[in-house]
């Protein structure tokens, strides 16, 4: 829509985000510096050719975003950057065998739920989705190609089958480090570790079960096992990996 054929009010929170939106990269930019003052009100209303309240919201956009300060008399004024908050799971990853064993340790506390919770509130169709994703991890087993994805998309079928919106947004949160590499082990980049895999399709069939019946108590165990028996092949890796670091260095 073109800003002439829009209502004045909405008109004016267009022009005042435009103008907003050009400070706030002078400011991320460096333009202006901590303690440096903003063009005033007049200027910018010349330089934009907009009214004074246009601006005045502009202005008030990035003072609530913390970006600047008004000095009464003094005129606005840029504030020193805040600092970068680190989000949750920002440092994630699968090259450090501890930090699998730690999102393991997590998820066997949230996937044992989110399988129960499956059992019980499952629709006709999510009961289809687990079995289809399922399948596909046994073809990948099968054919010797890459589980990491495909493993990841039954966990994520179990999670919306719980009718709880949190649960598959949780493991989109953590989906970096989800699924140990199968390189850890030697194997091929994406793989999983083959003495995981003799036991994958055999553990997820259980589970599967467990939520086709609509029994939670047993999807809940199911589920258990198969993190715990995750997290042990994972503890015995790094239990090893410690003891050959220890040789190397005697």
């Amino acid at each position: 829509m073109d800003l002439e054929a829009m209502p004045a009010e909405a008109q004016n929170k267009s022009l005042a985000f435009r103008i907003s939106s050009a400070l706030r990269r002078d400011l991320v930019n460096g333009v202006f510096r901590a303690g440096d003052r903003l063009p005033s009100e007049s200027t910018l209303t010349r330089e934009y050719s907009v009214s004074r309240t246009v601006v005045r919201e502009a202005i008030a956009i990035l003072r609530a975003d913390g970006l600047v300060e008004a000095r009464k008399g003094a005129g606005v004024f840029a504030l020193a950057a805040a600092p970068v908050v680190e989000q949750p799971f920002h440092d994630l990853t699968t090259e450090r065998i501890s930090s699998v064993i730690e999102l393991l340790e997590l998820r066997t506390v949230f996937e044992v739920e989110a399988a129960a919770l499956a059992a019980s509130r499952r629709s006709a169709t999510q009961i289809e989705d687990i079995v289809e994703v399922h399948r596909i991890v046994g073809e990948c087993l099968g054919s010797g190609a890459p589980t990491r994805d495909a493993d990841f998309n039954f966990h994520m079928a179990i999670a919306q089958a719980t009718q709880n919106r949190r649960f598959p947004e949780f493991l989109q949160l953590i989906r970096t480090g989800i699924i140990p590499r199968g390189d850890l082990q030697g194997s091929p980049p994406g793989a999983r570790p083959k003495d995981y895999n003799q036991h994958l399709q055999q553990e997820h069939a259980m589970i599967v079960d467990a939520i086709i019946e609509g029994d939670p108590e047993a999807a809940r165990a199911h589920m258990r096992a198969h993190l715990k028996g995750s997290l042990e092949r994972y503890r015995a890796l790094l239990r090893s990996q410690t003891s050959a670091h220890a040789e190397v260095r005697q």
